[in-house]
C-alpha cells in the first residue's frame, strides 16, 4: 500500500475515535480522499477510451484482475449506496440525476456480479466523461453528509429497516459474490463505515488501477 496514503489512513482511523480529535479526523480523511481523486482525475487525461475498458490481468486473482473504468464505477456506487441510502436515508445521486442512462450503464448495482470478460464489456458501454462527472457529485455530497455527522452519531448502527430497505431497491445483486454486501454493511456503526468504503476501499481500488495503468504502458 502506498505509504502516504496507508499513514493519513491510520492516522484517520485513531483521531474518529475520540471526541476531542474527530473533526481533525475528518479533515484528514477529505486529505487522502482528495489526493485519491486526483490520480482518479489523472487517468481521464491520460488513457483512451480502449484503456479504461482493458483489462491486462483477466485470469488473476485481486482487485487488478478488473478494468480501470469498472473500478471507478464500483468504489462510488457503493459510496453512493452508503452515504444516501444507509446514513442520509435520502435519494442516491445515480438515481436523483438519471445517471443510469447518462453513463450509459446496462447496471444499477455496485458491479460485484460481474467476472473477467463480462467486466471488460460492461466497461466498454460506459460513458466515461458522464462516470466522471458521477464520481465527483457522489464524492461532494459524501463529504457534505459526513462534515454534518456529530462525533456521537459515528457510534450509530444501521438499523433492520435499512437492511430490508436496501434489499427493496435492487442495487446489489443476489449473485453470491454480491448478496453479502448488505450483511457487510449492515454489521458496522458509520465509523466503521467512513473507514472502509470511504476510505480504504478508495485506496485498494486506486492502487490496483495503478497497477493496470503500469501494465498497459
Amino acid at each position: 500500500m502506498n505509504k502516504e496514503w496507508s499513514e493519513l489512513n491510520k492516522t484517520m482511523q485513531k483521531q474518529l475515535k475520540k471526541e476531542d480529535t474527530y473533526k481533525s479526523g475528518i479533515i484528514t480523511l477529505f486529505e487522502l480522499r482528495n489526493k485519491l481523486m486526483k490520480v482518479l482525475e489523472e487517468f481521464k487525461t491520460e488513457l483512451s477510451a480502449e484503456d479504461f475498458s482493458a483489462i491486462p490481468f483477466l485470469n488473476s486473482e485481486g482487485y487488478h484482475s478488473k478494468t480501470i473504468a469498472y473500478s471507478i464505477w464500483h468504489i462510488f456506487r457503493i459510496e453512493d449506496i452508503v452515504a444516501h441510502s444507509i446514513i442520509n436515508g435520502d435519494e442516491q445521486v445515480f438515481f436523483e440525476k438519471n445517471y443510469k442512462e447518462r453513463i450509459k450503464s446496462p447496471i444499477i448495482t455496485t458491479g460485484n456480479e460481474l467476472v473477467k470478460q463480462q467486466i471488460a464489456d460492461f466497461s466498454k458501454q460506459l460513458n466515461i466523461d458522464e462516470l466522471y462527472s458521477y464520481i465527483q457529485e457522489v464524492k461532494d455530497s459524501t463529504e457534505n453528509i459526513i462534515n454534518n455527522l456529530s462525533f456521537d452519531m459515528l457510534k450509530n448502527k444501521v438499523n433492520h429497516k435499512t437492511k430490508e430497505y436496501l434489499s427493496s431497491l435492487n442495487i446489489v445483486s443476489e449473485d453470491e459474490n454480491a448478496i453479502w454486501l448488505i450483511d457487510y454493511w449492515c454489521g458496522k456503526d458509520i465509523r466503521g463505515l467512513i473507514q472502509m468504503p470511504f476510505s480504504r476501499h478508495w485506496i485498494m481500488h486506486t492502487e490496483a488501477c495503478l497497477r493496470i495503468r503500469s501494465k498497459l504502458k
